[in-house]
């Protein structure tokens, strides 16, 4: 019977993703009855299977396995799918190229009984982990079937003749993050791509979401990607706004956008990124932009508006990618915005009913924006103005209560400072700095808001006709009148 030169069976028999390396040992040492396969790096999660394809008795030199049957890993009505008898499956994998022998990997992997000729459940990453007791033979090694959840993905099969060897299974997935824009309205200024933002309500925020795709997705026939997004209900997905590239080619047409209002659900999905007119490439990006808008259900305060992405994608390159789904962890932007308090007084600080304010934005090259307050308190005294972001205001007091003095128009900035970078974005300080007016104003990072008392003063009493004042000024003439005369008496009797 032919033999199988092992130094051929590492260029032909094995898939091209296979990093591998064996262990020969000296001339004269003898053939071991069974064998070890380390796996290298091996990922906590994974189950590693060993099938016996072919046996056969391994030389000394562990260089040529001679007497080849089938093995214990091929069912028997499944043998003649493969090939007429085990000396024919030889030969012809003999003749095969890499990319045939990789195909080949799928069809023998139908063929597949339930015999394992060993296995490995791997507890920690990169521990030291390896099938034992392995008879000679060729086997196909792969992970269990329905054995992995979440972000991971299927080892490509790996077809080896067993001696003493070590390898290193072929598997990567992909992963996303999403990232928002900040803008101060007051200098226009605008930020890069960052972990969160404050807006004001009713502005439009933009928002990017970026898969990097996996050192093997070339490996798969077909790649299911979708982009699974959630919006928080202080935001509302603005509708034809979505774009989507693959480096500088817009690929927006092959992706399928749905948005559930109710539940705020947002996905985007394509059901193959290698298709033509597609065709992505290992390790390359997506990226998704968008807009929403801040509605007036937003959160106030350091909780925030958060925003959560994560992928669904194939993760089994041994069926085509058809089937077998991963999904990765989530990633999240939080989007603030904040509220300033005006609580009105009197000269004493007791609650003063009667006043109007208006709120102003000063606005980079516009218009200031006015901003209405929601009014509460017993005497109609609290001012609350929400849904603000940092920038530059004035208040003004638009209605006086009577017989008070209006008080001056007061100017100061709202200052927020929140992560640029953060798996977990947060509000990390907020405050208000005073540039005019009469004011304190207090901060609540929890809660968000800056508040203060704005006082008025009485208006001063003066004299009227017809009032007071004009009966003071007849007593005082009567006076004058009286004293006059009484002068000119006293006069009149000293002549």
């Amino acid at each position: 019977m032919k033999t199988i030169k092992r130094s051929l069976a590492l260029v032909l028999v094995m898939i091209l993703t296979l990093a591998m390396s064996v262990t020969v040992f000296a001339e004269g040492e003898g053939a071991k009855k069974t064998f070890t396969i380390t796996v290298n790096e091996a990922k906590a999660g994974h189950t590693y299977e060993a099938y016996q394809i072919l046996k056969g008795d391994l030389s000394k030199s562990q260089t040529t396995l001679s007497n080849v049957d089938w093995g214990t890993g091929i069912k028997a009505d499944k043998k003649t799918d493969l090939a007429k008898d085990a000396k024919a499956y030889v030969e012809k994998l003999s003749g095969m190229n890499s990319s045939d022998i990789k195909a080949e990997a799928q069809k023998i992997a139908s063929a597949l009984s339930a015999t394992v000729a060993g296995s490995v459940s791997v507890t920690q990453d990169n521990a030291k982990t390896e099938i034992t007791g392995l008879e000679p033979g060729y086997y196909l090694i792969k992970d269990k079937d329905s054995s992995l959840k979440g972000d991971e993905a299927y080892t490509e099969y790996i077809l080896n003749i067993v001696a003493d060897t070590t390898i290193t299974p072929k598997t990567d997935v992909p992963s996303v993050e999403k990232k928002v824009k900040d803008t101060n309205d007051t200098t226009g200024d605008t930020t890069g791509w960052q972990d969160s933002a404050d807006y004001d309500i009713g502005d439009v925020v933009p928002f990017q979401l970026t898969a990097t795709l996996p050192a093997n997705v070339e490996s798969y026939k077909s790649y299911y990607l979708k982009f699974d997004d959630t919006l928080s209900q202080g935001l509302d997905f603005n509708e034809g706004t979505v774009s989507v590239k693959l480096g500088n080619k817009d690929v927006t047409s092959f992706f399928k956008t749905n948005y559930d209002a109710a539940g705020k659900k947002l996905t985007f999905t394509c059901n193959n990124i290698l298709a033509e007119g597609f065709e992505a490439k290992n390790g390359e990006t997506i990226v998704v932009e968008y807009k929403a808008t801040l509605n007036k259900n937003a959160v106030i305060g350091s909780k925030g508006n958060p925003n959560k992405v994560k992928l669904e994608f194939s993760n089994n390159p041994n069926n085509g990618g058809e089937g077998d789904k991963g999904e990765t962890p989530e990633d999240t932007v939080i989007v603030f915005t904040y509220k300033v308090v005006i609580n009105k007084v009197n000269e004493k600080n007791e609650a003063l009913d009667g006043a109007e304010f208006t709120l102003y934005k000063k606005i980079k090259g516009e218009a200031d924006k006015e901003i209405k307050a929601v009014i509460s308190g017993d005497k109609n005294d609290v001012f609350t103005f929400s849904g603000l972001d940092d920038g530059d205001y004035v208040l003004k007091e638009t209605k006086t209560p009577d017989s008070y003095n209006t008080a001056k128009d007061i100017a100061f900035t709202i200052k927020a400072d929140h992560s640029i970078v953060s798996d977990a974005p947060e509000l990390k300080s907020l405050s208000g700095d005073k540039v005019t007016g009469n004011i304190t104003l207090k901060a609540d990072k929890a809660e968000g808001s800056l508040s203060t008392p704005v006082q008025n003063f009485k208006g001063s009493v003066l004299p009227a006709t017809g009032g007071a004042g004009r009966v003071a000024i007849y007593v005082i003439g009567a006076i004058l009148v009286v004293g006059g005369g009484i002068v000119l008496v006293t006069k009149k009797r000293v002549k």
